[in-house]
Formats: C-alpha cells, structure tokens, sequence
C-alpha cells in the first residue's frame, strides 16, 4: 500500500483506535484516560478524523497528532509507522511522498506542544503514607505495598478534570516519575454508572510498570511478564525474591519491544498475561517478537482457571506461589540451556578450540599447490599463482582486462582444473572466438608462421569471411578449434542479461562441486553489473555487498574468485592505483589481491610537470592505440597493488589487442 493510501485508509478507520466510554456517547482519551459523560469529559469527533480531548489534552487533531502525543513521536514519518503497525497495514511497498507541486498543500490542524512532564514523587509519598486507611489491597500485604510506593487517596480526580468533577477513592500504583494508575476501590456496584468507565485512570506518558527489573543486576531470576499492576504484585507477593513487570495493557506489548531492542534483558522472560482472547493475542506477538530479537523466554500459566494472577491470588495464594516456583524453575532451565547454546557458539570461535583445524589445514596445504596462471612473471609475485580468496583485476576501459582473465582461465583450463565463467556483459560466442583467435596467433607465432593468418575475433565469428581465406588461412583457424577444444571441457560459461546475482553464482558453484567432486577457478566479468535482489541499494551499496558475498563464497569454498572490476573515469590518464576502483571501497579492502593494468610508462616520474606529463601521456595513448590497430604488441604493466598473504610488485607483458593475445616477454619484471 501506497503512502497515501495507508494515511487515507487509516484516517478514515479512526475510530477502531479508541475504546468507546461505557455511556456509549464518546471515546476514552488514551493520554488521559478519561471518556465522554454528562460533564464533558473524554474525547468527541464530528467527522470521524478529527478529535477533542474535552480534558484538555488535545483539540481537533488527527490520529496521527494523537499517537505523536501519545507516544512521544515527533514527525510525521514515525506517526505513520506507528498507526500503521496498529491497523496491521504493510507499508514495504510506500513510495516516496508526492511532490508538492502535484497536489495542493494540505492543511494540518495544529499541533498542540507537548506539556512538560509533572514530577509526582511528593504526591506518592502522601499516598504511601495513607495505603493503611483502605482494606483494598486485593490480597497483597502491606509489605510489597509498601516496598513498590503503593498509596491510597481518599478523593481523587485525574488532574485535569474539570474543577466539578466527582471525586472518588483511588489505589496510586506509580509507573514512573510522572506516570500513575489510579483505581478506583469501591465496589462495582457502588460506582455511579457514568463513571464506571473512568475505574482504572492513567495519569501521565503510559509507563510499563516495575520496568527496571529487566536491568537490575539484583534480580537474578527470570523475570515475569504481566498485563496488569497487580497481576505483577501478586506474584511478587506471592513468591518472595521473584520479579515482575506489568503491561499496563496489551496495546502496549510495543512499547516492551522498543524498549527490549534498545537493551536486552538480563534475564530470560516468563510471559504470563490474562487469560483472554486479548491476552492470548499480545502473548503470540511477543513469542514472534522475542524469537526475532533472540531474547530467551517462557510461555506460563500460572493463574488455572482464573483470569489473572490477582485473582489467582485472591483465590488461592498457595497455589499460585506453587505455580509461580514451577515457572522460575523452568525459565530458569531453559536460560541456562540457552547460555550454554551460546556458550558453545562463542567457544567455536576461540583460537584454542580452532588451532588443530589450523594444523590439519596447513597439512593439507602441502598438497595443496597454487594453480598457475600461466604466465611465469606473474606467478613469480603471485607465489606460485592463486590460492582460495578474492583477485580483483581492474583497467580503464578497452585495454584488454577481460581478455586478459580470459587467457588466464583459459590457461588454468588447460592445465586441467575446472574454470567457471560469469560472463555479464559478453556472450558465449564472443568468448569462445576471442579465446580461438588468440590460439591463431599464439600458434603461428610458435610455428614462425606468417601472422596474417591469424584472425581477429571478427574474422572467426563472420561466417562469410571465410570463403576468401587461403588453405593455411583455414588450417590455422582449425588447428586453434582443436586445441581449444582439448580443453574445453573444463570450461562452463554462464550468459548473464541483468539476471545473476551473487546468490546465482553461489548456487552454480555449489552444483558444479557437488556433481564433480572439485573445486574450480571462478571468473566474473564483471563486478559491477552483477545484479542485486534489492533494488533500494545504491550501484556503490549493491557492488560492496556483491564484493563481501564473492569475498565469503572464495572462503566457504576454499577457491580462487576473480572478478572483473571497471575504473571510475578520473583514473583514466592516472597511474593504476587502489582508489580507481569503480563504485566500491569493499573492493579495497575485501579483496585478496588487487591487480591493475596500465600501458608501461603510465607511471609518474620524477620532476615532470603536469602540463608536460599530460602531452606525454597522449602521445604514449596514440602510440599504443597506432600499435593495437596495425596488429602489434602494445607493452602493458600488470601491477599488483595488493597481496594480502604475499608480496607486491609489477611485471610486463606484451598486448596483441587485435588477436587477444598477452605474452609473456624474454626479461620481464
């Protein structure tokens, strides 16, 4: 749903957020508490999306003024969220807010400012002191009355009744500095009916009662979850030393969540609220939520028949103090069994406990080899070649990086190990004809031949060329078929058009080990348009992800991943360095080995001034691009800029662009 569509949808339910006042004729204030009767107290609407506090609290405002009030939300955005969690509206799909100019500015009623907090300390030591001159204590002795600051005042009125308003007896339970309930201790059949409505009142921003309990290291038991005030007396009564934290009501099973996500709990959670259809709804919320937020809990009924723990007390206390052991017990049981799971986790990863599986993997290391690029110089540096991680091989645009990991895999094919190709950008045929026309070259190069029988990847794709070429033109095109086809078995090529993610990958991968027993070399070209699931992501936020998830897979598997990495534009006539990296700093510092290609001479030197090194940049540009086009080797600098396990430096190699050959010179670095 749309964001406009979920405002409209919940403006116009409204209503279903607040609960009718017992004369029917209004709705109870959820800040106050009060509702509607004879003297004007509660809230009224007229049109159903705008309400009056008759108590003062707030006039003509919406319900998303309402719930900002209510729950301290001070924009719009989190108002939103929050009635949408309410009305259970999917708010995922939102798009943006449209754009003024679309539609007119709509007018907003005005929102009240939030009235200071009153500090009623003083007010609930006067209360305290008078908890003796009532008998409603339901049950629960004058000890744990005294111990949590219960009070009793003899005539009472919310404090922003108006000044006619009637007063009645109240049992004070504080939630908090400026927070109380206060319950009306007459019997339900002496209230007067216009005020039946008003018996439990809450004064003051909705606190959870006895929250501190989640956090005191001085409760050392798990800790009881309870819908009402006394419900949470009750059992604290009733079990010396157990703790418990009260609700207040089940609409406020969130403001528990939020205050779990900003701290977990010491202690495991017993839930035990009212045995109810409400209660049984706010129960199964908080068993979804807590199992999300890994937070160890119990579910209890403690009350048997009855419908709180306050009534279970009432009725009969040795049970309840039987029932309320039994479940500490329990919780507790499981607390341990889950600190103990996570005991275990963390023991995994000690050093002491991995040090053998280090050993045994160095021994296996030793048969372990590198696999050989295939080219001498570079395997020089590379110590060997490459070992399980993450090579990132980047070049500005044109100067032959896929073709350059092509001929790697090709090679590492050749020599017999399994190479898997994600080719993104570049179809399959257009891999196999560069990887043909290099073997033309490469083969008349070796025979002393004539190299115009070589053929550039056009010349082995264009079906009609090949009607004007010589006999030893064709025989040099077969002679590359077959030797490509020695080992093209250990080659598998994956097309991609926007559709590989890096979970495709990983899933091909698995497969591939799966069926044949063996771990290949995979190559991606290239990394930033590896698709993502996520549209949301930005380019730089998917291709960082995508690097970490290639990075983990290189690991998982204990394999070589190279991926193919663009240069950002302002590095084109810089030399290669770590920073041209396109749209990734996890490239830098995810990856294993970060190998760069750059025409030889790029390099700065010394006391060359920048207008002079621009011209002499350009002419070496030209002079190599005159190279390419006329079928000659250009010199390319391969620089490893990183070797997380080994050492740096930079070899050259000599670059037949038209042919897609690299060689490997007589006295290169």
């Amino acid at each position: 749903m749309t964001r406009e569509q979920a405002k409209r949808e919940i403006l116009t339910r409204s209503r279903e957020y607040f609960k009718p006042d017992g004369m029917k004729k209004g709705y109870v204030c959820p800040i106050c508490g009060s509702g509607s009767g004879p003297k004007g107290t509660g809230i009224t609407t007229k049109d159903g999306e705008h309400f009056t506090c008759w108590a003062g609290c707030f006039s003509n405002a919406d319900l998303f003024q309402i719930i900002g009030q209510e729950r301290g939300l001070q924009n719009f955005p989190d108002q939103l969220k929050a009635a949408a969690d309410f009305f259970r509206i999917d708010l995922e799909g939102a798009d943006a807010k449209p754009q003024k100019a679309h539609a007119p500015a709509e007018r907003k009623p005005t929102k009240p400012a939030p009235e200071p907090e009153t500090d009623f300390t003083e007010f609930y030591k006067r209360a305290a002191a008078d908890i003796e001159k009532t008998s409603y204590h339901r049950g629960i002795t004058l000890d744990t009355l005294r111990r949590f600051n219960i009070g009793f005042v003899e005539a009472w009125k919310h404090p922003k009744a108006p000044g006619a308003a009637p007063t009645s007896p109240r049992l004070i339970i504080p939630t908090g500095r400026s927070s109380y309930l206060a319950r009306d201790t007459r019997e339900p059949e002496r209230i007067p009916e216009r005020e039946r409505a008003y018996q439990k009142s809450k004064v003051g921003a909705v606190h959870l009662f006895n929250a501190a309990a989640l956090h005191d290291p001085g409760t050392k038991w798990p800790v009881f979850i309870t819908e009402g005030e006394l419900d949470a007396l009750s059992i604290m009564d009733a079990a010396p030393g157990a703790a418990a934290v009260a609700l207040g009501s089940t609409s406020n099973t969130r403001k528990l969540l939020d205050l779990l996500r900003e701290k977990p709990p010491l202690y495991p959670l017993i839930l035990c609220l009212d045995n109810d259809e409400a209660g049984q709804k706010a129960t199964a919320e908080l068993r979804k939520e807590l199992g999300r937020l890994s937070i160890p809990f119990t579910v209890a009924n403690i009350y048997g028949d009855e419908k709180d723990a306050n009534a279970a007390l009432m009725k009969d206390r040795d049970a309840l103090t039987y029932a309320a052991i039994m479940a500490l017990e329990e919780a507790r049981r499981a607390g341990e069994e889950a600190a103990e799971a996570e005991r275990a986790e963390l023991r995994k990863e000690a050093v002491v406990y991995s040090l053998q599986g280090f050993l045994d993997e160095i021994s296996r290391s030793r048969n372990a080899a590198a696999i050989p690029t295939g080219f001498p110089s570079i395997d020089k540096i590379l110590d060997g070649g490459l070992f399980a991680g993450l090579y990132v091989l980047g070049a500005i645009s044109s100067l032959g990086k896929t073709t350059f990991a092509l001929q790697i895999a090709d090679q590492i094919a050749a020599s017999g190990r399994d190479v898997l190709i994600f080719s993104l950008e570049m179809a399959r045929s257009e891999l196999i004809a560069k990887s043909i026309s290099r073997l033309t070259l490469e083969r008349t190069l070796a025979a002393g031949g004539n190299t115009r029988n070589a053929k550039t990847t056009r010349g082995i794709l264009t079906g009609t060329r090949y009607a004007a070429y010589s006999n030893e033109e064709r025989q040099t095109i077969q002679d590359a078929i077959t030797a490509y086809s020695e080992y093209a078995g250990n080659i598998f090529i994956t097309e991609g058009l926007g559709n590989v993610t890096v979970d495709t990958i990983r899933e091909k991968v698995q497969r591939h080990i799966t069926i044949t027993g063996r771990a290949p070399v995979v190559l991606i070209d290239y990394l930033q348009i590896i698709a993502t699931p996520d549209t949301r992501l930005t380019d730089k936020q998917a291709t960082d992800k995508n690097v970490l998830e290639l990075k983990r897979m290189s690991r998982d598997f204990c394999l070589p991943v190279i991926g193919i990495s663009s240069f950002n534009r302002q590095s084109y006539t810089d030399p290669v360095n770590m920073a041209a990296f396109k749209e990734s700093g996890a490239i830098e510092y995810s990856s294993d080995v970060l190998i760069g290609l750059q025409y030889d001479g790029m390099d700065y030197q010394d006391g060359e001034a920048e207008t002079a090194r621009n011209k002499r940049i350009r002419e070496l540009m030209r002079a190599a691009a005159d190279k390419g086009a006329k079928g000659q080797a250009q010199q390319i600098q391969v620089k490893i800029l990183k070797n997380r396990n080994g050492a740096k430096g930079d070899a050259l190699l000599d670059f037949y662009p038209m042919f897609n050959l690299f060689a490997d010179p007589e006295g290169s670095r």
